[in-house]
This record gives C-alpha cells, sequence and structure tokens, in this order.
C-alpha cells in the first residue's frame, strides 16, 4: 500500500478499483516509465483495459517492449484535466482532473488468441466498433507485435474537484476566480485523400459524431 498511497493532500486518494477504472476507461494514451540502461525512460502509448489488466502494445523490436517483458519494475500514469482552476493569486491556482498511477511488471502475451483478444481491447478503446470494421490483422503483423499484460493490482487515482481555495483574505479582492472547465470535443471527420470512392462514414465513427451533438 505505500507505493500506490497518495502522500501529496491524501484525501484526494482514491484506491477502489471501481474509481479507477473509470478514469482508465475515459482515454487511452499513458505514459509509461522504467530504467533502461541505468537512466530513466517514459513513454507514451496506447493502451486498453480488459477487468483487472491493462494491455499496451508495440513493434517487437520497441526498447520499451524488449525491456518491459524482461519482467523489471515499471510504472504508468494517466491524467484527464476537467478544469483550470483560477484562483485569486496565482500560488493557489490549481486544475481540477483525475488521474491513475499503477505499479508493477509487465508480461509477455504469448497465447495466439489471448494476443488478437488484447488487440482488439486496445482497438475498442480508442474507438468501440472499429475492430470489426477493418480487415483482419494478418499472421506478419500479428508476428511483428509484441503484447503487454499488466495487473491493475497496485493502483491508485487522485482526484481534485471543486472551486479554488483562496487565502481568506483574498476573498475580499476584486479579482474573479472560478473554474474554467475543459473538455476533449471531436472535430468533423476528414476523410482519407486516397480513397478510391466516397465510401459512407461507419458505424464506430457516426457514433462519436452524434454524441457530441
Amino acid at each position: 500500500m505505500s507505493k500506490i498511497k497518495v502522500k501529496r493532500i491524501p484525501k484526494r486518494g482514491h484506491y477502489d478499483f471501481e474509481t479507477i477504472a473509470a478514469i482508465l476507461d475515459e482515454d487511452f494514451i499513458c505514459q509509461v516509465a522504467f530504467v533502461h540502461e541505468g537512466y530513466p525512460v517514459v513513454i507514451p502509448t496506447i493502451y486498453g483495459r480488459k477487468d483487472r489488466h491493462l494491455y499496451i502494445h508495440g513493434a517487437t523490436t520497441s526498447r520499451m517492449l524488449v525491456d518491459l517483458q524482461k519482467g523489471i519494475e515499471m510504472s504508468l500514469c494517466i491524467t484527464l484535466v476537467d478544469g483550470l482552476v483560477l484562483a485569486r493569486s496565482g500560488f493557489n491556482h490549481s486544475l481540477n482532473y483525475r488521474s491513475v498511477v499503477v505499479f508493477g511488471t509487465a508480461h509477455l502475451v504469448t497465447d495466439p488468441i489471448e494476443k488478437e483478444a488484447a488487440l482488439e481491447v486496445v482497438s475498442e478503446q480508442i474507438l468501440k466498433d472499429r475492430w470489426k470494421e477493418v480487415r483482419p490483422i494478418k499472421t506478419k503483423e500479428m508476428k511483428a507485435t509484441s503484447v503487454l499484460k499488466i495487473s491493475l493490482e497496485e493502483a491508485s487515482a487522485k482526484i481534485r474537484t471543486g472551486p479554488p481555495i483562496d487565502d481568506k483574505e483574498d476573498y475580499e479582492l476584486d479579482i474573479w476566480a472560478g473554474v474554467l472547465p475543459i473538455k476533449k470535443v471531436y472535430g468533423d471527420p476528414i476523410p482519407d485523400p486516397n480513397r478510391k470512392k466516397d465510401e459512407p462514414l461507419p458505424s464506430s465513427v457516426q457514433q462519436v459524431i452524434s454524441s457530441r451533438d
């Protein structure tokens, strides 16, 4: 517990799986930290969650995947920024955010059935239903890809919500303070200029476009 315990403002720490999973399910990019040849490295990568595990993938020659499958200690994090918290002083400015930090080791997925299923999990994390719209993955593509599995056993969330917290005397100042919300919004789809014909928008894209309205 000591490794995942939130030390700075402990009341913002959350350790229940439901909270952690809900944050992870809202995004698909994480930053993976590990030590490579004696120096620290942080690399952004795509992930997918299934139950109490995360999957990450990449080329079999990837420095990160080659190192992690050896069982070395690693950590990863994601952060969702929900708003700028604008106080009456620069010192008290903050962010409203939700973050997750995971510790542990990664394991290479060798079973071909689990491996393909894991790649589908990652695809679904990015855009629901897209996997079934594209052609099946080729054997040579599977061979060129490594998939790692990471347990969520050692994970914690940290969340900040609400208005700014100013010094008591600063509330008398004639300075606007509050929260400027931030939301991720999908733009209009841009067709591939190399398309052979005007294909209709797939269901996966239509879903996210309709959800923004």
